[in-house]
């Protein structure tokens, strides 16, 4: 009898950029009456090969440029993962660590694609000085078997680390910077548990922590070259649903979003596929955050954080200056690529420095306006003590969200659950179970 497998990659970024080591955490277990062994199929020599090592096959290009060497690692750590269960392969969840420390005297990350020889941006940026956008430490559990009586068992594992480099962590977290990721399966339902907590510091006050499910080919959200995932059929909507439990455990403050989940995909302003042409693509993304003391920025005296217009579940446009019916707490915020050339005034671009190309951003609230698509209701559903399993119809949402120059079948490219952290001031915690994710 096969034992449930399961594949993790893990993405450590700066401020998405491509130039990051990739680690895989990849196992298969064989259930048998007399013995049950786990299989790593990547090994630690794997995690460690980096900018101009040698491929173990020959498949793959050693290039000594890091940012070229990291989309063929991805690749090869995608082959050793990858699964037949069908005539199309999948490969892993991918877990997503980002540091969003940003040092504007480099030029590392380019501006909405373009590469500029100055960062120029009254934009505030975290950054305690040379080396804040630095690598973090990392340390892996790798899965092993766990017995629960004498028939039940199941496979548990995870990352650990910090971005303080000075850290012992034997001693303890301290005031320091600190993640960590485990994993296990639950043994009533067939899923897999995932627990995260993610703490900043105060050289570190912006950290990222995500489960991804990515497509296992093509654009995911926030890179510009194919890379791999679980699912194998790209979502498009209006026609798929999301199944996932969520119990955030620990709430990390005002400054601290929760995803319950976003939606990421990319495409270009004209509505064709994105190509990897960084100065045309656009990443899009649209969040849910769950967290109560995240307040609407979209307001009618901030008609630049709002979207030009809503679409409500009957079909209706209504546009943002109408101040008598628009929904303005159903929205965080919204910002526009940097590469629109026709915005409408008011409005506000979207941070250009960390993804490789333009973004664009629709972050909404509980609000009874998305109820009807499965989606929390009201400020504090879902938040600490009040864990749920969520069907949401992702698709019939992101059908009825504003992006720019939309004439388009959205495609996702990613579905994520996670939280960011924009201050030190607290610890976020949760376990997800992501369930599944099917075309209606």
């Amino acid at each position: 009898m096969e034992f449930p497998r399961l594949f993790f990659g893990v993405l450590f970024d700066n401020l998405l950029l491509s130039l990051f080591p990739t680690l895989k955490a990849d196992f298969r277990g064989d259930l048998r009456s007399d013995k049950c062994d786990v299989h790593h199929q990547v090994q630690e020599s794997d995690n460690r090969l980096g900018a101009g090592n040698k491929f173990p096959v020959t498949d793959f290009k050693p290039y000594t440029d890091p940012d070229l060497y990291a989309v063929e690692k991805e690749l090869y750590l995608g082959s050793l993962c990858e699964v037949h269960q069908s005539a199309e392969p999948w490969h892993f969840w991918m877990i997503m660590l980002k540091n969003g420390n940003f040092d504007k005297n480099t030029t590392i990350c380019p501006e909405n694609g373009h590469k500029v020889s100055r960062i120029e941006t009254d934009r505030r940026f975290p950054c305690f000085g040379e080396g804040c956008m630095n690598q973090p430490l990392v340390y892996h559990n790798r899965s092993r078997v766990v017995s629960f009586g004498d028939q039940m068992v199941s496979l548990s594992g995870g990352f650990y680390g910090t971005y303080d480099l000075d850290t012992n962590l034997s001693t303890g977290v301290g005031q320091n910077s600190f993640f960590s990721v485990s994993w296990r399966k639950n043994l009533s339902t067939g899923s897999w548990i995932i627990s995260n907590r993610l703490t900043t510091s105060s050289k570190y006050p912006w950290l990222m922590l995500y489960l991804r499910a990515d497509s296992t080919k093509g654009f995911n959200g926030g890179y510009h070259y194919g890379g791999r995932g679980i699912m194998r059929k790209v979502p498009e909507s209006p026609n798929f649903k999301v199944k996932l439990s969520v119990d955030v455990k620990q709430g990390g403050g005002p400054n601290s979003q929760f995803y319950l989940l976003d939606i990421g995909s990319c495409w270009k302003n004209n509505g064709d596929p994105c190509n990897g042409d960084v100065l045309t693509d656009v990443t899009r993304y649209s969040e849910m955050i769950i967290n109560p003391a995240t307040t609407s920025w979209c307001r009618i005296d901030n008609l630049g954080n709002c979207p030009p217009y809503h679409i409500s579940a009957a079909g209706e446009t209504i546009y943002r200056n109408d101040t008598s019916r628009f929904p303005y707490s159903a929205y965080h915020l919204y910002c526009a690529p940097g590469n629109g050339n026709y915005l409408e005034k008011p409005y506000d671009i979207c941070d250009p420095y960390s993804n490789p190309q333009a973004q664009e951003l629709v972050q909404i609230l509980p609000h009874p306006e998305w109820a009807v698509h499965g989606y929390p209701a009201n400020q504090g559903d879902g938040w600490v003590g009040n864990s749920r399993t969520w069907e949401l119809d992702v698709g019939a949402l992101s059908s009825r969200l504003y992006f720019y120059q939309v004439n388009f079948v959205a495609r996702l490219g990613n579905i994520t659950c996670g939280s960011v952290k924009r201050s030190n001031d607290g610890t976020d915690e949760a376990s997800t179970q992501m369930q599944g994710v099917g075309m209606k």
